[in-house]
Formats: C-alpha cells, sequence, structure tokens
C-alpha cells in the first residue's frame, strides 16, 4: 500500500531510468512538482517525498478521454502557471466554531499557522498537532499510516505526497472518547498559489471522534485580486480501528475563482463506523474523490453529500465503497442544487464482490436543476458478485414545481421566498445530519441568502 516505484509498476516498464523523455512526459505537471518539491525535508518523509514524486514524473493529468474524467475538463487547470507561497495571517478570517474554539488546527497554504490555533480543551488520549511539531517517537507512528492508503499512487495525491512539509495529525488513542469537535480549517486564496493542505486521522480500537474539516479561502482579503485564481490539492487519510466511531465534516468553501482537488481516503475495519457529510459550495473547479475500503467485517458506513453551485461553476464527486467483507451496511445520500449554468458530476460505486454475503447497500443521487441551462451528469453504480446481498440504487434529477410555489404564494409567502424555502428544504435533509450545531447553522444561513441560482 505503500508508494514504491520500480521498473514493473510504472508504464513503459521496459524504461529503467528517469530520462528527460519521461520526466517531460507531462511538461505542465512536471512545473507544478519542481514547485511543490522545492522545500525539502529529511529522513523517511524526504524518502516518502521522492517516491511519490518519481510517480508523478511518470504520470499525465487526467483528461476527458479517460473515463473517471470524462465530465470534468482540467484543461483550465493547465493555462494557469501557479507557485507556492506563503500568506500574511493578518488579513485572514474565518468562522471559529465555538464547540470547537479550544479544538482547532489553522493552516495557511499548507502551512500550520499556530497563532491561529488552538488546543488546549482536549482530553488526554488524544493528539491534535501538526506533523512537525510532534516528538520523534510519534513522528514515528504516523510512518506506518502517513501515505499508505489505497489509492497513494492516483496523480493527485502523489503530487500533494510529493510535496509534504508538514500534515495536520488527529491520533485518538485505544478506547478513548472525544465528545470535543476537532476543528481543521486550511486557507487558501493568494492568487496564482498552490496548497497541498495533508490530514492524517487515526483512531484506533473503540475509540470515537468527531471531526469538522474546512477548506475556504482568505475571506479578508480587501481586493478582488487577492481574491483570484489559486488552486487547493487536499489530501485526507482516515483510520479507523476495530469498533471505533469517525464522524468527519468536510465543508469545501474555496473563492470563485479558485481549483479545488480533493482525495479523502477511508480503510475501516471490523465493527467500525464511518459517517461522512460532504458539503460542496465553492471553487470554480471543483473534484472531490471518496474513497472507503472496508478491511474488516460488520462495518457500518453513511455518506451523505451535497453540492450546491451555480453561475458557472463544476462540482464533481466520485465516491468508491469497496466492501470486501460480509455483514456490512452502507448507506449513501448525495444531492446536488444546481443553478445558472453550473454543472454537477456524480459518479458513485459500491463494489460487493462474492465473499461480502449478507451486505446492505443502498446508494441514492438526488438533483434539483434551478435553470433550464444547468447540468447534472449521474453515474451510480453497483457492481456485485455476492449472491446473498440487499443492495438498491438510483438517481433522480428534478426542477421546483410549480405547483409547490403556487401553494406556497397562495399562503402570501412571495414567488423568490417560497423558492427558497423548498431549496432550503431540499438541502436541510443533508445539513440537518451535521453533528456540530453551530456549523449547521452556518450552513444553513450560507444556503438561504444565496442570491437566486434560477439566471438563465
Amino acid at each position: 500500500m505503500s508508494i514504491q516505484v520500480s521498473p514493473s509498476t510504472i508504464p513503459n516498464s521496459n524504461v529503467v531510468s528517469l530520462t528527460s523523455t519521461l520526466l517531460d512526459k507531462d511538461a505542465y505537471l512536471t512545473e507544478l512538482l519542481n514547485q511543490v518539491t522545492a522545500s525539502k525535508t529529511e529522513g523517511w518523509l524526504q524518502d516518502l517525498r521522492q517516491s511519490a514524486a518519481s510517480w508523478v514524473r511518470h504520470s499525465t493529468i487526467p483528461t476527458t478521454r479517460e473515463e473517471e474524467w470524462r465530465f470534468t475538463d482540467l484543461s483550465s487547470l493547465r493555462k494557469v502557471q501557479f507557485n507556492v507561497e506563503t500568506v500574511n495571517y493578518a488579513s485572514l478570517q474565518f468562522d471559529v466554531l465555538p464547540e470547537a474554539a479550544n479544538s482547532r488546527l489553522v493552516f495557511v497554504n499548507g502551512v500550520f499557522a499556530p497563532e491561529l490555533s488552538a488546543v488546549s480543551d482536549l482530553p488526554s488520549g488524544i493528539v491534535v498537532s501538526n506533523l512537525a511539531g510532534l516528538p520523534l517517537h510519534e513522528q514515528e507512528g504516523v510512518r506506518q499510516y502517513l501515505a499508505q492508503a489505497e489509492g497513494a499512487q492516483e496523480v493527485f495525491t502523489a503530487l500533494n505526497t510529493a510535496g509534504i512539509i508538514d500534515a495536520a495529525v488527529v491520533w485518538v488513542k485505544k478506547n478513548v472518547v472525544v465528545k470535543t469537535p476537532i476543528h481543521l480549517v486550511f486557507i487558501s486564496g493568494k492568487t496564482l498559489t498552490i496548497s497541498q493542505p495533508r490530514c492524517l486521522v487515526v483512531a484506533e480500537g473503540g475509540s470515537q471522534v468527531t471531526l469538522v474539516e474546512e477548506y475556504t479561502n482568505r475571506r479578508g482579503a480587501e481586493s478582488a485580486e487577492e481574491e483570484g485564481v489559486y488552486f487547493t490539492n487536499a489530501v485526507t487519510e482516515v483510520w479507523v480501528g476495530d469498533n471505533a466511531q469517525v464522524s468527519h465534516t468536510r465543508v469545501e468553501r474555496e473563492g470563485a475563482e479558485a481549483f479545488h482537488i480533493g482525495k479523502t481516503a477511508i480503510a475501516q475495519s471490523r465493527d467500525s463506523g464511518y459517517t461522512c457529510h460532504a458539503i460542496t459550495l465553492g471553487a470554480k473547479l471543483s473534484r472531490h474523490n471518496l474513497e472507503i475500503l472496508q478491511t474488516g467485517e460488520q462495518t457500518e458506513t453513511t455518506l451523505n453529500g451535497l453540492t450546491m453551485i451555480s453561475g458557472k461553476q463544476l462540482g464533481d464527486t466520485h465516491s468508491a465503497i469497496a466492501l470486501n467483507y460480509p455483514h456490512s451496511t452502507s448507506k449513501q445520500l448525495h444531492k446536488c442544487i444546481v443553478g445558472d449554468r453550473a454543472h454537477a458530476v456524480f459518479n458513485g460505486k459500491v463494489l460487493v464482490p462474492k465473499r461480502a454475503q449478507l451486505t446492505d447497500a443502498v446508494q441514492m443521487n438526488r438533483n434539483l436543476l434551478l435553470s433550464s441551462k444547468a447540468r447534472v451528469d449521474t453515474k451510480p453504480q453497483l457492481e456485485i458478485t455476492a449472491d446473498n446481498v440487499k443492495c438498491a440504487h438510483g438517481a433522480t434529477v428534478s426542477q421546483l414545481e410549480d405547483d409547490e410555489i403556487f401553494y406556497l404564494q397562495s399562503r402570501g409567502i412571495d414567488e423568490n421566498d417560497a423558492r427558497k424555502l423548498l431549496i432550503n428544504a431540499f438541502a436541510a435533509e443533508i445539513i440537518n445530519q451535521i453533528p456540530v450545531p453551530s456549523l449547521r447553522e452556518i450552513l444553513l444561513n450560507t444556503v438561504n441568502n444565496l442570491k437566486s441560482l434560477t439566471n438563465d
């Protein structure tokens, strides 16, 4: 599962050296790689980075000719030259969740910001820190998990690994129940920069933890230029031990011209539970790859997602759940609200091999189009070879019903407010399941305050 590059694993494996031709296989990707690897580290972390960099040099940025990227065109990304820079902390603002006021880590352009972080209200048995701030013996523990999840060789994931200089680390010891939510804030936004946030969560056997992972822009900036084009390439790995429970909320609220590509990789052990609430609101182009690997029987997996986009935004969610053992439950509901000329993509796979008998898996994608030019491409998938399972999947695409709007108008509500009420009700089914009250309120207010999404 670790990233190890050898001639047998590299495409065109008859080539055994890194020639200039291979290095230039994708010149744009090579330039990104040069930017993120300019800073050096030491020891095992540098070895890990070099292995990932070798893989990136033999890779290319995906195109629409590849099935997994058929509806997401990255050609606009290739037109921008990004660099790695720090950001002035003084101009930054972000929402402080009262429930996590003293259990918060903040990273700015992928760099730990101790002045903005607060971790004084944590019980014993949990470590919440940046990687560089950990003692050496705890860094050795991180080594067993960092970049070891399935999918580590995907090109953007490997690019992130190649540039690791620090990471957010949440480690919950065995049988420790953490009632305080852990808030991880990743702020980007300086024009023409690339940031690569990295997050590692380890929940040992019998533990419980609630995690909020937020990606946002520098909302305190005063000029449009400072809110310009930037690129966030994020990777989060979550290891859920035997009988452990992890509740994970991921919120993406990047700037209007940003690019956001994120990977969330989860490994679930026996009798564990994992719940993800993935909220996508921002970025010009966003892509979230959500991958769950079952490593023991009787797991419970719940995936709730909400994509709400307008203008010319593209929001792409790709999920894959590999249920490799019997007696497991998987429930997924992903909703998209699409206005103006925006384009939403959902591709969800549930894999149930023969040995995963007595699996119960449900997958549903519901889409609400608010404009005649809004677009959604949906592809829910079940791949089942087991013969004693209960599985279902489906997708719906609809618009606001005229008779529902008329009914609300007949009760004295004007048309615009009637539309907002219906949109809010559609979104609230997902938002209301988030276990942090203040975050629920922030997101519901965000939905309520959005301008009309119906412009053609």
